[in-house]
């Protein structure tokens, strides 16, 4: 059995008063935020986090940067040309850290590292289904990605190091055509501030700002998704599809007892046209349906992140020690629920009201405490179900308490 893989090595923060002051939000309560601030203008914040300890090291960084199962990108402006490359990167085949101009993203720390997971919960006032996750660009004096704008909401934290920040409301987004990254052709600031350790910039989709690192800097960008809705709409028909199978008014097969002889084979009957979109009427959805859908599609983690299975461990075995120490979703788990379904990681459950009941404190806190799970021990069907989750990687055993 991997130890690692069973037992959790820090335990996860819990919910957000939405009526508390934050430091990280200038003073502000997250209720304000939302009401006034968020999805609406951009806001500066100085010393969001007094004291502020980067989440990673550089070494750490570079190192994750050099791994399959991590996403990272190597921004470069030499020799007035911008250079995109993806990695994995050898720390030997990045630049020179003497050599300014460049720029290496990591996405997913918060999978990687428990400090910026730890980062990463102090944004949960937005709901889970919306936050991504914690990227740390680490760059060089001059280093920046051009003036762009992003399609989402997203928090620029510094870590080390100063960033100047220039950023405008500008409307005008056009990009430079046939360059590797985007950038817009015609960008006008319209305000700017150097950001020093523990400075943090909120910035709303579509509005355009650019970001030059003044010295060596680490940035930590914490953000969150926003689904187009073609996107959506492909995969809400595609999940649709899967319903077909049970649908008793699609049974049968299509008929034409009676079709005429036809001296223009090549043409498509009307009666077929007719008659399958008659049948496809079948296909209906309601809200119930989409909000299925919808915290399937959410929960399902991106394709990097890999869960490491436990080798077997009996039923017996792993109650008592969720009852001894309490149990804690995996880094990588994502779990969301609606009035009627509880979801995780891709998966779908509709659980009778006495385990939906542990199932929502358990995504609204990402933890069960010992007390807690040892009410669960009185319901067989959630001990199962937590032992399988265990199996699979998603949920652990919590550290012990100190």
């Amino acid at each position: 059995m991997s130890d690692s893989a069973l037992y959790a090595q820090a335990l996860p923060a819990g919910p957000i008063d939405p009526d508390a002051p934050l430091t990280l939000l200038g003073g502000m309560t997250p209720a304000a935020f939302m009401r006034d601030i968020w999805h609406r203008k951009p806001l500066l914040i100085r010393q969001a986090v007094p004291g502020i300890v980067p989440p990673v090291s550089r070494e750490s960084l570079f190192e994750l940067a050099d791994r399959d199962d991590v996403e990272s990108r190597l921004v470069s402006y030499f020799r007035n040309r911008w250079k995109l490359e993806h990695g994995p990167f050898a720390e030997d085949n990045l630049p020179s850290r003497k050599t300014g101009k460049w720029t290496l993203l990591v996405q997913g720390v918060n999978l990687h590292a428990r400090a910026a997971a730890e980062l990463m919960s102090q944004f949960r006032f937005v709901p889970d289904a919306r936050l991504d996750d914690v990227m740390i660009s680490y760059a060089t004096d001059g280093g920046g990605v051009g003036p762009h704008f992003d399609s989402y909401d997203v928090f620029l934290l510094q870590v080390s190091g100063r960033r100047r920040w220039r950023i405008s409301s500008q409307t005008k987004l056009d990009l430079i055509p046939d360059m590797p990254l985007k950038i817009l052709s015609d960008f006008s600031a319209e305000e700017e501030w150097v950001l020093e350790p523990g400075d943090m910039l909120y910035l709303p989709p579509q509005y355009a700002h650019d970001g030059i690192a003044e010295g060596e800097c680490m940035t930590a960008s914490i953000g969150f998704r926003a689904p187009a809705y073609r996107e959506l709409a492909g995969h809400f028909l595609a999940w649709l599809s899967e319903t077909v199978e049970g649908n008793e008014a699609l049974d049968g097969r299509y008929a034409d007892a009676g079709e005429a002889a036809t001296a223009t084979p090549a043409q498509l009957p009307p009666g077929l046209a007719r008659a399958v979109a008659d049948r496809l009427q079948a296909l209906k959805w309601d809200k119930g349906m989409v909000s299925e859908f919808l915290g399937s599609y959410l929960s399902e983690p991106k394709q990097s992140v890999q869960f490491e299975e436990i080798a077997e461990i009996s039923l017996k075995q792993y109650a008592k020690l969720a009852k001894a120490h309490g149990v804690v979703l995996a880094p990588g788990s994502i779990a969301l629920y609606d009035r009627t379904n509880f979801f995780l990681n891709g998966e779908a459950y509709e659980p009778p009201p006495a385990l939906a009941k542990w199932l929502r404190r358990l995504a609204d806190m990402r933890q069960l405490t010992a007390e807690e799970m040892a009410a669960c021990a009185a319901l067989p069907d959630l001990m199962d179900t937590f032992h399988d989750w265990a199996m699979e990687g998603w949920l652990q055993i919590a550290p012990a308490r100190v």
